[in-house]
């Protein structure tokens, strides 16, 4: 029996069989064949649905110019060149397959790691509280204004300067975009502001970062849906923010107090918002506290829908099929059962918990697998739980790998 060239197929017949492949590694996989079979199919694959997101992993002290990603689909880390991500910058969350990045001087920019297609955003200078900045200042580069309101009486406004290291590691908490800026997209940019718990808004024709007034505080998570920003609070309360007019709009969602997690995370699935609250313990088993560094490990979390109906938070004991991934990126809920290496019910956690990660001390990049069913919690094979992960710097971030 002769065998086949698989060369000489016809090329509707390859972008036919390219067209149903639906993860992005078995894309490259199957253009790096031969050369006819990269000329017949598009260098970027348009019709690929959501990716099973990659976990970028700490710095690696021998390159300041790589960064390896673990995919879950088969257990292996792929080493990319990203110098836009280097030990310069930090990452500030990770939205639609983009991270943001902050450097030590006021750009912050969008960078997607497979294509390396940046997006310049409006700088740190550029924030409502920010009033002056001096690179010759040394250490005191940035001047800010800091504002309270006391007995909502006495209004007391104070300034303070921030160096250009605090003002990366510390000062803006999170950025969600509304949608894939790819192709020339337009999109909205919302920060969570670490230093006064407000939001700031972005949005294409502006040139610097927009105060929305009222959201205080509700600076635990925001994410994107049906068109507006949803922000949440400490106790769950939510401000529903339209910014895509003149001028921002927020409307509240007050609801019941909920219990005393210490983090808080919005998502959407099945159409629906859910928060999610993460619940932190110390631990004293990992080395740390003989330096007097307190480290922590996640014990629990717990899940919640917003019913809107009676304003309120109804308890989700199982989320069926539904898998959920949390951090510093935009919260994203997947199908399970459209990934074979994966698991429903469960939530795929990274470290985000900054006041430790960028104070000048380490976390403990608390990480892992939560099991919603029997509350256990199962290591990442690519960065275990141990006493040595924390030296690592910055911690591990999800990101969605979009090739477009």
């Amino acid at each position: 029996m002769s065998s086949v060239d698989w060369s000489s197929l016809p090329p509707e017949l390859i972008q036919k069989i390219s067209i149903d492949l639906k993860i992005y590694a078995d894309y490259i996989r199957f253009r790096a064949v031969c050369t006819t079979w990269r000329t017949s199919t598009p260098t970027t694959p348009t019709h690929l649905p959501c990716q099973l997101p990659w976990l970028m992993l700490p710095q690696s002290r021998s390159s300041s110019h790589r960064r390896a990603f673990f995919n879950l689909a088969d257990n292996k880390c792929h080493v990319l060149g990203l110098p836009e991500a280097s030990h310069r910058r930090r990452h500030s969350g990770s939205s639609h397959g983009w991270l943001v990045m902050l450097d030590e001087y006021p750009p912050i920019f969008l960078v997607n790691p497979l294509t390396r297609a940046k997006i310049d955003l409006p700088p740190l200078s550029t924030f409502p509280c920010v009033v002056g900045f001096d690179v010759f200042n040394v250490g005191r580069e940035y001047v800010l204004q800091s504002s309270d309101d006391e007995s909502h009486v006495n209004y007391v406004s104070r300034f303070y300067t921030c160096g250009l290291k605090e003002m990366r590691d510390s000062f803006v908490k999170k950025i969600v975009l509304s949608n894939s800026p790819s192709g020339g997209s337009k999109f909205l940019a919302l920060a969570i502001i670490n230093k006064t718990g407000d939001l700031a808004y972005w949005k294409d024709g502006l040139n610097s970062w927009g105060l929305i007034e009222g959201a205080r505080s509700f600076c635990e998570d925001v994410i994107y849906f049906n068109g507006l920003f949803y922000a949440a609070d400490k106790n769950g309360s939510i401000a529903v923010c339209d910014v895509g007019g003149d001028s921002p709009r927020v409307e509240f969602i007050r609801t019941p107090g909920l219990s005393d997690g210490d983090m808080q995370y919005l998502v959407i699935a099945n159409g629906e918002l859910l928060l999610v609250t993460r619940y932190l313990e110390l631990a004293s088993d990992l080395g740390q506290l003989q330096i007097g560094i307190g480290t922590y490990e996640t014990r629990e979390f717990r899940v919640f829908k917003l019913d809107l109906s009676g304003s309120k938070w109804e308890r989700v004991m199982s989320l069926g099929d539904t898998m959920l991934f949390l951090g510093e990126n935009s919260s994203l809920a997947l199908v399970a059962s459209d990934f074979p290496e994966c698991r429903g019910n469960r939530i795929y956690f990274t470290d985000d918990f900054s006041e430790l990660d960028y104070s000048g001390f380490p976390g403990n990049h608390d990480l892992g697998i939560f099991d919603l069913e029997d509350g256990t919690i199962e290591q990442l094979p690519c960065h275990p739980r141990t006493s040595h992960s924390h030296l690592q710097w910055p911690p591990p971030i999800w990101i969605t790998p979009n090739p477009c």
